[in-house]
């Protein structure tokens, strides 16, 4: 059974935190869970910079009371109320903060923004959101700049797309995708993405047809998604199937846009329980251009 009762969402502080937000007090909501915000600086007690002459401290940092009420004023501006969650700042580097602080919560899922101060092009998460997303200990849902919702408004998911491989990472992003659905009332779209064979035929000398290969692969495809999709308990919104040839991470951005996707949840395999295997790939690909946010689940 999916719980995501301990819901982590790190912050910077910038216009975009509002919107990721307002996702993590939605899905808090879902799941009557309680939510804590956080924000690391890198260090709460004075700096020394040294002029060549004599070391001269100088304060860069914000006093943590400072930090906590902008915290706060930035929960208000999400349409949250400041007294329905936890307020965190604390000192280090922001990636490992951040996982560490996860793993002393025990937290169920993490949520934050793949933009921030620095400006990153949308093509890349930025540094921050890519250590995490590498190390996190539990799900996370990334929330791009240019995700529909505009806070301070309810978060509404209509449509719930998940990209399924068969691999048991995303066999246990269905189940993830299925209690999203149902908690949001939405409907869910099953995709399989057939990436195997060229369109040009097979060299003189192959032995095997390749349009008819890939008819066949399409046809299994449809029935194993179709069986995943009849097998799962029901939905008020139903459970649709999309199989198609292609790019992976190409087809499953152009349905979750051609469907007004509102949240993506899709599985990676992990390296040693840590880092993504498929990180650079189809996972890190589809969480750089989505035009929603990703929901990614080990």
């Amino acid at each position: 059974m999916v719980e995501f009762k301990k819901i982590l969402c790190p912050v910077d502080l910038s216009d975009l935190s509002v919107r990721t937000l307002a996702y993590a007090g939605a899905v808090a909501k879902w799941y009557e869970g309680h939510l804590t915000v956080l924000h690391v600086v890198p260090s709460f007690t004075p700096m020394e910079v040294t002029t060549g002459l004599e070391p001269i401290s100088l304060v860069y940092a914000t006093p943590r009371d400072e930090v906590l009420e902008q915290l706060r004023q930035t929960v208000v501006a999400a349409g949250l109320g400041a007294g329905t969650v936890s307020l965190t700042a604390a000192e280090g580097e922001v990636a490992a903060t951040v996982v560490n602080q996860a793993v002393e919560m025990r937290t169920d899922l993490l949520v934050m923004g793949t933009h921030g101060r620095s400006g990153f092009d949308r093509f890349f998460l930025g540094s921050v959101a890519e250590k995490v997303l590498r190390k996190a200990p539990c799900p996370v849902l990334t929330v791009p700049p240019h995700a529909p919702a505009t806070p301070p408004l309810d978060v509404a998911l209509r449509t719930v797309l998940c990209p399924v491989d068969f691999s048991p990472a995303a066999l246990q992003a269905f189940g993830f995708a299925l209690d999203l659905a149902r908690r949001a009332d939405a409907s869910v779209v099953l995709v399989h993405v057939i990436e195997f064979l060229a369109e040009e035929e097979p060299l003189g000398n192959a032995h095997f047809n390749v349009p008819e290969i890939r008819t066949y692969l399409l046809e299994d495809g449809r029935q194993r998604l179709d069986g995943l999709a009849t097998g799962a308990p029901p939905l008020p919104r139903g459970v649709r199937t999309v199989v198609v040839p292609g790019r992976a991470h190409h087809e499953i951005l152009r349905i979750a846009a051609n469907e007004h996707a509102d949240v993506i949840v899709m599985g990676a395999q992990g390296r040693s329980g840590a880092a993504l295997a498929l990180f650079g790939s189809t996972t890190q690909q589809v969480v750089r251009g989505a035009g929603c946010p990703v929901l990614t689940v080990r």
